[in-house]
């Protein structure tokens, strides 16, 4: 069976017109001091009985620490991942300036064979990055999200810069 992901990437457009998205990096041991390719947008796993945009919302609080901005949502996109995943990724804009709350805990076994459960935020930062900056920033399977957008964007017509 297919494992599903919902995701939700929120990108705002300045002043001066430079385009950016906010992503997560991942908490705990495995990624710590780890940054090319190590962020990723806020998603999480979701069953047949889901709906993939409440998950993406879900997941986006669960690991920001706070509330979506309440702006429109569309889906940007399906995306299938190296592992085989696929990930639903909603899209909106907004002009909040975001910042890193919290993060939901998780439990793992630290060091490994110890048998001592530590725990860890599932998410250590957040933050806004060009798309330069995101291209590099972002696991590799969930670049070609920001082709997605970048696409959308053209196709509404919406001018921005990217540095």
């Amino acid at each position: 069976m297919t494992v599903t992901s919902a995701g939700l990437l929120l990108y705002r457009i300045d002043d001066s017109g430079l385009l950016q998205v906010w992503l997560v990096h991942p908490g705990g041991p495995y990624w710590k001091g780890k940054d090319e390719a190590a962020w990723s947008v806020p998603k999480g796993e979701y069953g047949d009985e889901e709906d993939p945009r409440d998950v993406a919302l879900r997941e986006f609080e669960e690991e920001c620490g706070f509330p979506a901005p309440d702006v429109p949502l569309t889906l940007l996109g399906r995306y299938k991942q190296p592992s085989g995943k696929i990930v639903s990724v909603y899209t909106g804009e907004t002009a909040t300036d975001l910042q890193l709350v919290s993060s939901n805990m998780f439990d793992l076994e630290w060091p490994p064979k110890s048998g001592k459960i530590q725990q860890f935020p599932e998410v250590d930062d957040a933050r806004w990055w060009s798309l330069p900056d995101a291209e590099f920033k972002l696991h590799k399977g969930q670049r070609p999200i920001l082709e997605g957008l970048r696409a959308r964007l053209d196709e509404l017509g919406r001018r921005y810069r990217l540095e």
